[in-house]
C-alpha cells in the first residue's frame, strides 16, 4: 500500500510540474508579446529584436513540454480526468507557442517599418495599440484561468475574442482609407496589417486555450461551437 501511495504522489507531482511548466512558458510568451507591442508603439528596433530572440526559448520549452506529455502518457497510461488534463495541456502548449510566433511577426513588422523610414506613420492607427492591449489582457486572464482551471473565467475570455476581431476590421478600414487617399502609404499600410493580423491571432489562440481549459475542467468540447452554446453547457455542469 505504501508503494502505491508513493507512486500516486509521484504521479501527482509530475502532473503539477507539467502545469507549472506550462505557466512558465505562458509567462515568457506574455513578456514576449508585451515587448513586441512596446517596440511597435515606440518604434524601437532594439526591443523588436529582443522579442524575436525570445522566441528561441519559447520553442525550446515547447519541445521540453512535448516530451513531458509523451513520457507521462507512456509511463502512467492516464484515464478520465487525468487524460483530459494531459491532452488539454498538449493542445494548450501548441497555442502558447503560436502566440510567440505572432509576437515575432509584430516585432518583424517594426523592423520593416523602421527600414522604410515609415515609423511615425504607425501612430495614425491608434486601434493597433488598443487591440494589442485587449489581446494581452486576454492572454493574461487565460493564464490565470489555466492556473485555477476555472471554466467560468475561460468562458468570459471566449466571449471577449469578438472584440479583438472587431478591432482588426476597424484597423483594416482605416488602412484602406489611407491607401486610397495616398498610394505611397500602401507598403507601410501592409506592414501594419501584418502586425494587426498577428494581434488578432493572439486573441484567437488565447480563446483556444480557454476552450482547452473548459475541456480539462468539465469535459465540455468548446471547439466549433458558438459562445452561447458553450456558456449554456458550462452552466449546466
Amino acid at each position: 500500500m505504501a508503494t502505491g501511495d508513493h507512486s500516486m504522489r509521484k504521479y501527482d507531482e509530475e502532473l503539477e510540474a507539467m502545469r507549472s511548466r506550462v505557466l512558465h512558458m505562458g509567462g515568457l510568451v506574455e513578456s514576449q508579446v508585451r515587448t513586441a507591442l512596446s517596440a511597435f508603439e515606440s518604434e524601437d528596433v532594439t526591443l523588436a529584436q529582443q522579442a524575436i530572440d525570445a522566441d528561441r526559448r519559447v520553442n525550446e520549452l515547447e519541445l521540453e513540454l512535448d516530451q513531458m506529455v509523451i513520457h507521462t502518457i507512456a509511463r502512467r497510461q492516464p484515464t478520465a480526468g487525468d487524460l483530459r488534463m494531459i491532452t488539454g495541456i498538449a493542445k494548450a502548449i501548441t497555442d502558447i507557442e503560436r502566440i510567440g510566433d505572432e509576437a515575432t511577426k509584430i516585432a518583424r513588422a517594426v523592423k520593416w517599418l523602421h527600414e522604410k523610414g515609415a515609423g511615425t506613420r504607425m501612430h495614425r492607427v491608434p486601434d493597433v495599440q488598443y487591440s494589442g492591449e485587449i489581446a494581452v489582457s486576454m492572454l493574461r486572464r487565460t493564464l490565470d484561468a489555466f492556473a485555477r482551471m476555472d471554466p467560468n473565467a475561460a468562458m468570459s475570455i471566449i466571449k471577449d475574442d469578438q472584440g479583438v476581431d472587431d478591432r482588426f476590421r476597424a484597423i483594416l478600414r482605416q488602412l484602406i482609407t489611407f491607401m486610397m487617399e495616398d498610394p505611397r502609404t500602401i507598403s507601410t499600410s501592409l506592414d501594419v496589417v501584418w502586425a494587426a493580423k498577428a494581434i488578432e491571432r493572439i486573441g484567437d489562440h488565447a480563446k483556444n486555450i480557454a476552450e482547452h481549459i473548459i475541456f480539462i475542467a468539465q469535459g465540455v468540447e468548446a471547439r466549433h461551437r458558438t459562445p452561447d452554446e458553450v456558456e449554456r453547457e458550462v452552466a449546466r455542469r
